[in-house]
């Protein structure tokens, strides 16, 4: 997608505006940081501008996609995808340029809501409380094909599935153009540890890593994946512990608690020197395969050279195979990636080698391994009964416990 020329009714920014380069270890995802978000007088007379327009309300995963668009997460995107791009992603996993690309970023409105918006003006984009976060240069609507969408993005069209049940209840017509930001979200959460792509590049050359790992969690850092991030720790200079924090499952551990819990663990068992925690506010799209590498380019943009992928990333009940996840990455060279996924078994604390250990590095049988379901430790938490410490840090665990006793007072924030 490309800045439109000079013309009536399209905002134009001062040059160093529309994207930023900046010196870090890795090349973000088309050789340029997207920078999509005004400021100063530009901003201003935009706002001034929307007041005038048709508009359209966001939703909370729309409005993250804005936010992600603009600071440059998204990169090298600048607004929701064309149907060029969007038909060329579902075939070929790539924008219509060739540049991989493996999720289509969307903006669904109702028919009736599209007919209303002319092609080649501006939209101002609202969210549900009225406020003007951004304006869209709309460039074209077309119509969603929601079966086939789903299809090839999440392997199945059953409702049972998160990422399927949102495309369903979407609009029937996507709006396509370039975006600018600006607002962000008022009195973000975790404000102290939400940092833009270009904010953790600074970070990262500051503090001298040229290697650094990215780690994606939407759950607890148990002691499997404590043991992982240390193992991908021993090769790079620095970890990146990036949870998403947007809109997941309603059954899903509470973004709070997680972060407590992520603190807690990262004062007491990390090099304070060598670790970054820092949110993601992206929502997830339990996209398995796909989404691991929407997640690993991501974290490219966010100045990450390596990205670990563990067993069923990004998965949601059976719809996809243990590492099906790690092998969609022979589908791309690993040049055009641009990063490195560091690929991990499923580990496990062994009895016998009185440590954690995985299939590729543990000689003994299963009677030697301790392995708990997902099931098994929200029985044991929901109990007030702590899991071994073998499987999980016990301050962890009394988080974790504490916020199922109290669930009313867990939110997202």
């Amino acid at each position: 997608m490309h800045c439109h020329p000079p013309g009536d009714g399209i905002i134009e920014a001062p040059q160093e505006e529309t994207v930023v380069s900046i010196a870090a270890p890795i090349a973000p995802h088309g050789g340029a940081l997207i920078d999509r978000v005004l400021t100063g007088t530009a901003r201003a007379a935009a706002l001034g501008r929307a007041e005038g327009l048709p508009s359209v309300t966001l939703g909370s995963v729309s409005l993250s996609d804005l936010e992600l668009i603009g600071n440059g997460a998204f990169s090298p995107l600048t607004g929701f995808l064309g149907s060029a791009d969007y038909h060329s992603v579902l075939d070929e996993m790539r924008l219509h340029t060739g540049l991989p690309w493996s999720i289509p970023i969307m903006l669904a409105v109702s028919a009736d809501e599209a007919r209303r918006l002319a092609i080649g003006s501006e939209v101002a984009l609202r969210d549900e409380g009225g406020r003007t976060v951004g304006i869209l240069e709309l460039a074209e609507t077309f119509t969603c094909e929601k079966a086939d969408e789903a299809q090839r993005v999440f392997g199945t069209t059953e409702d049972a599935h998160p990422g399927v049940a949102r495309i369903h209840a979407g609009g029937d017509t996507y709006l396509a153009g370039d975006v600018w930001v600006l607002d962000g979200p008022i009195d973000p959460p975790f404000a102290e540890h939400r940092r833009t792509p270009a904010e953790t590049r600074a970070i990262f050359a500051e503090r001298g890593w040229q290697r650094v790992v990215g780690f994606q969690t939407r759950n607890p850092i148990h002691r499997a994946h404590e043991y992982l991030t240390k193992v991908a720790l021993e090769v790079v200079d620095g970890l990146l512990v990036h949870p998403l924090v947007g809109d997941t499952k309603s059954d899903d551990i509470p973004a709070d608690v997680r972060m407590r819990a992520y603190r807690t663990l990262l004062a007491d068992y990390y090099p304070e020197s060598r670790t970054l925690l820092s949110v993601y506010p992206a929502a997830m799209r339990y996209g398995g395969p796909r989404e691991a590498i929407f997640h690993a380019i991501a974290r490219k943009n966010y100045g990450c050279t390596h990205f670990i992928v563990g067993r069923d990333h990004a998965g949601v009940g059976s719809y996809y195979g243990t590492y099906d996840a790690q092998k969609i990455f022979d589908r791309f060279d690993p040049l055009e990636l641009g990063i490195t996924p560091l690929f991990f078994e499923h580990t496990f604390w062994c009895h016998a080698c009185e440590g954690m250990a995985s299939y590729k590095t543990c000689p003994h049988g299963d009677e030697q391994h301790l392995i708990l379901s997902g099931t098994k430790v929200r029985e044991l938490l929901s109990a007030g009964e702590m899991p071994p410490a073998e499987f999980s840090r016990p301050e962890v665990a009394e988080i974790l416990i504490d916020a199922y006793r109290t669930p009313a007072g867990a939110t997202n924030r």
